[in-house]
């Protein structure tokens, strides 16, 4: 009885582990970095924000804790970051004014060269002025 199951059922057995499933791929995939970022959050929970940048606790006179070694260490990048930042833009505004003035000595020395090139001479020069 068995073996006549198994040639009922074959074709069906081999189809089904042959043939792909499609499984849903819905926010389970965006649960981590990509979600977060797609909304505006940190890539992880640990990157920014209050409960990351605020200390963890302060006294009872309302003086701050002491910063923890996370806490010091990201300020640092964060300094790090923001002079990288500025390091950026200055050399930014250097280059788009070193280019300005690169175009503007290009665009006075074509203007010297039309003023400078050969004119024509006096009777070529009246005839074109007054023709006949």
């Amino acid at each position: 009885m068995a073996a006549s199951a198994v040639r009922r059922l074959g074709p069906k057995v081999t189809r089904a582990a042959t043939s792909t499933r499609n499984l849903h791929c819905g926010n389970v995939s965006l649960a981590g970095g990509d979600w977060r970022a797609r909304y505006g959050f940190s890539n992880s929970p640990s990157g920014y924000g209050p409960m990351t940048d605020l200390p963890d606790w302060s006294f009872a006179d309302g003086r701050p804790g002491i910063p923890w070694k996370g806490q010091v260490r990201r300020k640092q990048e964060n300094e790090a970051f923001a002079r990288r930042v500025a390091m950026i833009s200055k050399e930014m505004d250097y280059g788009i004014q070193s280019l300005a003035m690169q175009q503007q000595k290009q665009q006075q020395a074509k203007e010297a060269k039309r003023q400078n090139r050969l004119r024509p001479k006096g009777g070529t020069l009246q005839h074109q002025k007054h023709p006949k």
